[in-house]
């Protein structure tokens, strides 16, 4: 008669050993798997933000918000197109709400007043009426179909036509406005520009965070959508007199070594 046995101590630890090994290769895949699925859902929830500002706009004969009407906040202007659903002011990544002012990073949603957002607008989109000190009236799009450039660093209408679909509208970002400029310096480490209102420079890095590999997702004026490198964030047409060539892309002169350290890794433009 054959007597059964259980397994040895040895064999158990082959085993959990194997497992562990399997976890391990298993885990990074995983990962990056997870990730990409909310990069996608990130990018699927900015097309229907495109829907969304499209039907805005088409209201408003073109005009994108007035800053004098709804205080600046794209979430109070657009509210009853959203329908207050509060998830559409999410990027998936970034959902965690911080704590206080200190408490805040690439992957937290920002908050204010009643709102929770992970989202932010180019605000040279804004429809204002008046300078808002040195940004100038001149350097807004205002309006869909006013999609042409000012000479830099003035206010005299070049004429140019820009294609819309190098203007940014909406997309990850670490507070509700913005103004990027060609001229902003990227911060010196991750996560060190913060949240809120930093005054009127550098505020390209309210959009450079590293959200998505290196990338971040961005909703166009032709309501397209893509993932933008970090880097060739400085190559866009923020407004009517940015430049697209400036010091902080190759054709500007920009060296690999000049960027700060967590950015070297990324694709230059």
């Amino acid at each position: 008669m054959s007597s059964r046995r259980g397994f040895t101590l040895i064999e158990l630890l082959v085993v959990i050993a194997i497992i562990a090994l399997l976890m391990a290769i298993l885990m990074p895949a995983l990962n990056r798997v997870k990730n990409q699925a909310k990069k996608v859902s990130c990018q699927a929830r900015l097309k229907q933000w495109g829907l969304i500002f499209k039907l805005y706009t088409d209201d408003y004969d073109g005009y994108f918000n007035n800053r004098d009407v709804s205080g600046g906040r794209w979430m109070t202007a657009l509210q009853s197109y959203y329908k207050d659903n509060a998830n559409m002011l999410l990027c998936p990544t970034a959902t965690r709400v911080m704590q206080n002012n200190m408490d805040w990073g690439t992957f937290k949603a920002a908050y204010l007043d009643e709102y929770v957002f992970s989202y932010g607008i180019n605000s040279w989109t804004n429809s204002v009426e008046v300078d808002r000190g040195a940004r100038w009236l001149e350097w807004f799009w205002r309006n869909t179909q006013n999609n042409t450039t000012v000479i830099p660093d003035t206010r005299q209408t070049e004429g140019r036509p820009v294609s819309t679909n190098m203007i940014p509208v909406f997309g990850d970002a670490t507070w509700y406005d913005s103004w990027p400029r060609h001229t902003d310096s990227p911060s010196q480490f991750m996560d060190s520009f913060g949240i809120g209102n930093q005054g009127t420079s550098d505020e390209m890095n309210h959009f450079c965070i590293n959200r998505h590999d290196g990338f971040v997702n961005l909703l166009f004026m032709d309501w397209s959508v893509r993932n933008v490198g970090l880097k060739e964030l400085w190559t866009l047409k923020w407004h009517r007199s940015c430049i697209t060539n400036g010091p902080w892309t190759r054709a500007g002169g920009v060296r690999p070594e000049d960027w700060p350290e967590w950015l070297r890794r990324f694709k230059d433009y």
